[in-house]
């Protein structure tokens, strides 16, 4: 019987940020290649709980304190042999360029993967073995991109001072391989900085002009003309030709190669206005896609300036203004009245209405107050009530807080977000990766049938010139310069207004999914349900008075979490008018069913009838399961209380359904949505009532963890389906789903690691949003893919039939301007019904 023993991830791999980055994997195969070992899997987080690896092995053959070392050194290899970097660069000015940086660094021995974006961003995963950072940065200066880099505030340690309670003792944040880096700014991309390919550009437009109108208007000497031509293909070439060159290198003819060998054959041909102006609109509307590209980069960098730079904090007996990066877990901030709040925590004095929809999209502000319970607070922060927590960035009222933070600035929820959804746009979607593809044939294929037009004088009757001239010309007519910046430009854009709207969609797959989905499973308690349950029933057993039955369960449930103990603690100490408890130990969870613990030496069980099926001892009463019945059939969840051989009674909970559920389902089947289930682990009778309530179309109860993840793959066998859960306990059914959608993702690690898209309030009426920029997003991937398809098969046929370079590079041109600013349209989206 093997053996099994759990460590925690981040111990093992301090630097991976989720336990689906690929060095998890690289550990789990390593070990699991060791003998004695029979499987090794990832338990996934929960709050409170970091990600943990399970290891089953043979005890025998491998015994504890081994296994245990081997996991340790397995980890501290791959920690020490694989690092990856998120940086942001300049110099990527269209999305061919980023491609082409990235192709270029896949190249390089060392390099395992290497992704780019228009809006900046480089990802890498690289053997530190075989190549370092600096070779990367080398690389890419020789492409002439540059790392940004921002000089991060001098962090100084803090002093215990006489009369100030110290902050919690907590090592240094670590700046990890696998998170962004951030290093002192400077502005490269060339003589004029980003700017540059645009003063190129205009610089060839006018040498073009001037020699075109010097040539057909005055009798001027006809080497001036040909010199203002040389210095638009100079211009005009200078970034296109750089590009080539790179793509060469590492074997590909993109589509900056076909543009250089028209306008080269132009010059054969003597037409040097021609070509020039070739270079010229093509040069141009590279620029300019680079500036309407800038624009959802920016609308994503605006994230990133929403925490203020410094923060107001006592200490020493004062006030003192300090950078944020210097706040430490425990700090005491002062917050005045229309100012940003610098980081996460709760509120220890004062009461305000905060503006939250910075990091949630929350329209309304939601007001804040003290929590009672300081110390317990710090250590519980995720678990507190909305009502206690602020987040860093959101805006403050018009009442002055005191907020004791309880994440450093590089770990608040905006940091996390801003940190995911840069590397979401470094992820690509499946229409972007077809149509990556797609182009890899489709370039040399023109390549091919250019070279056949070039021998169309041997069958046609004319001039070797004018079958040149028209190869030329179907050249660039096959460009598929629009179908490149088709979907990358869609998704940037997409994502970025999910972001500003409260929506964290980790890249263009989750997006393009969410807009394909046609059924939509939810979890109860918490996503369709407010959350809040409350003990509607207290029903003793006979010979037991309620005073009792309450303190055996408030002793108990005390020590849980789950909403359904909160509101059983907060029942019994109203009615029990602050009488003394009785503690109880050993809490243990029974998956699905209910607790047991320990209670002056009896054992205590709370939890469904299910539960008592498998506990031994005395039967379930007659009298209990008629109670039981009698308050599922009213929708009411039960739980039944037994101490030692003594049944107590039965306890009622009634948890609501949100006021925006029926609304929700309302305007979610008006997007489209066909099919909405409910899965939850209450009684059956409970989960038809809030269905029926809500308007969904079937409700399945009392399942199992597993159960619901049957369900989600059934439902997947038949058509694509989400899950819609709070991101803890229903992690295994989301990772089944094709999208997972975790609600109040704010201040959650579990749910922002564990979902593919993330509310970051908890708004069940952000989900049509959610949904109808999917679907918004998808429809003008489309509408691009048509577009820019459709100008090749009209212009390909137009330049066969005489339709000049001039013309054909205009038309080009302008259908990859038009698919750009297509895109951009997402960045003003709003979801049907919004005001």
């Amino acid at each position: 019987m093997p053996d099994k023993l759990q460590l925690d991830l981040p111990i093992l791999l301090p630097d991976v940020p989720d336990a689906r980055d690929a060095c998890v994997r690289r550990l789990t195969a390593s070990l699991e290649a060791q003998e004695g070992v029979e499987h090794v899997h990832v338990l996934t987080a929960t709050d409170g709980e970091p990600a943990k690896l399970c290891i089953h092995y043979d005890p025998d053959g491998l015994p504890l304190p081994r296994i245990r070392q081997l996991a340790l050194r397995q980890g501290a290899r791959i920690t020490d042999q694989y690092g990856h970097v998120l940086w942001e660069v300049r110099g990527i000015l269209h999305q061919r360029r980023a491609r082409t940086v990235a192709e270029r660094l896949r190249h390089r021995p060392g390099v395992l993967e290497a992704e780019a974006t228009a809006a900046g961003l480089l990802r890498v995963e690289f053997d530190r073995m075989r190549i370092d950072k600096e070779a990367l940065r080398e690389v890419l200066r020789e492409m002439g991109v540059r790392v940004v880099e921002r000089e991060p505030h001098p962090v100084r340690p803090l002093e215990k001072e006489e009369g100030v309670s110290a902050a919690p003792e907590e090592p240094a944040a670590p700046r990890p391989e696998h998170r962004p880096e951030a290093e002192p700014e400077h502005d490269h991309g060339g003589v004029f900085g980003e700017k540059t390919e645009l003063i190129f550009a205009i610089i060839s437009g006018v040498c073009v002009g001037l020699g075109w109108g010097l040539e057909t208007f005055t009798g001027v000497m006809a080497w001036i003309p040909f010199a203002l031509y040389l210095g638009g293909y100079f211009f005009g070439g200078f970034f296109t030709l750089r590009e080539a060159i790179d793509n060469i290198r590492v074997g590909r003819f993109e589509i900056d190669f076909l543009m250089l060998v028209a306008a080269a054959g132009a010059a054969v041909l003597g037409e040097w206005f021609e070509g020039a102006l070739l270079l010229f609109l093509f040069s141009m509307g590279h620029a300019l896609e680079h500036y309407a590209m800038g624009r959802a980069r920016r609308a994503i960098e605006a994230l990133a300036d929403l925490a203020p730079d410094t923060a107001i904090v006592h200490r020493g007996g004062e006030e003192r203004e300090i950078p944020v990066e210097e706040l430490e877990v425990g700090d005491v901030v002062i917050v005045r009245p229309d100012e940003r709040i610098p980081a996460d925590g709760f509120v220890l004095k004062g009461t305000s209405a905060v503006n939250q929809a910075p990091v949630t999209g929350e329209s309304v502000p939601v007001d804040k107050k003290p929590v009672e319970d300081p110390e317990q607070a710090l250590e519980r922060w995720q678990q507190l009530d909305p009502e206690h927590r602020v987040f860093a960035g959101t805006i403050n009222g018009s009442g002055a807080l005191e907020v004791v933070v309880a994440r450093r600035s590089t770990e608040s929820t905006l940091a996390r977000v801003v940190q995911l959804v840069t590397e979401a746009e470094t992820q690509k979607s499946p229409t972007q990766r077809f149509t990556d593809r797609f182009e890899r044939v489709f370039v040399p294929a023109v390549l091919g049938f250019v070279v056949l037009l070039l021998f169309a004088w041997v069958v046609l009757d004319e001039p070797f010139a004018a079958s040149f001239y028209r190869a030329m010309a179907v050249l660039v007519a096959a460009s598929p310069c629009a179908l490149a910046i088709a979907t990358p430009s869609a998704v940037l854009s997409g994502v970025a207004r999910a972001g500003r709207g409260g929506v964290l969609v980790k890249g263009g797959g989750p997006l393009e999914n969410l807009g394909t989905l046609s059924a939509i499973a939810f979890d109860k308690t918490g996503t369709l349900t407010e959350g809040n349950p409350r003990v509607t029933d207290v029903v003793p057993a006979e010979d037991v008075e309620e005073a009792a039955l309450l303190r055996t369960a408030v002793a108990v449930e005390k020590l849980s979490d789950h909403p359904l103990a909160r509101a059983v603690v907060r029942l019994g100490r109203e009615r029990l008018n602050g009488e003394a408890m009785e503690e109880a130990h050993d809490l243990e969870s029974i998956t699905g069913r209910g607790v047991r613990a320990r209670l002056d030496g009896e054992v205590v069980y709370i939890g469904k009838d299910d539960l008592f099926r498998e506990v031994e001892g005395l039967p379930l009463p007659e009298t209990i399961r008629e109670t039981v019945e009698r308050l599922e059939t009213e929708g009411r969840t039960t739980m039944i209380v037994r101490r030692g051989e003594r049944y107590l009674g039965v306890l009622g909970l009634m948890d609501t359904p949100r006021e925006a559920a029926a609304e929700t389902v309302v305007r979610l089947r008006e997007l489209g949505m066909r099919r909405m289930v409910m899965i939850s682990g209450d009684n059956q009778r409970v989960v038809d009532a809030i269905a029926r309530q809500v308007g969904l179309d079937e409700a399945y109860g009392d399942l199992m963890p597993d159960d619901k993840v049957d369900i989600i793959q059934r439902l997947s066998r038949e058509e694509k389906v989400a899950m819609v859960g709070d991101g803890v306990n229903d992690a295994p059914a989301m990772a089944n789903a094709t999208v997972g959608i975790a609600m109040g993702a704010a201040g959650s690690d579990v749910a922002l690691e564990t979902a593919d898209v993330a509310l970051m309030a908890d708004r069940l009426e952000h989900l049509p949003f959610a949904v109808g920029l999917s679907r918004q997003t998808s429809r003008i991937i489309r509408q691009n893919l048509w577009m820019s398809l459709g100008m090749v098969v009209f212009l390909i046929p137009a330049t066969l039939f005489g339709l000049g370079i001039g013309p054909a590079v205009a038309l080009h041109e302008g259908s990859t301007l038009v698919v750009v600013f297509n895109a951009l349209r997402l960045l003003a989206y709003r979801a049907p019904g919004d005001s």
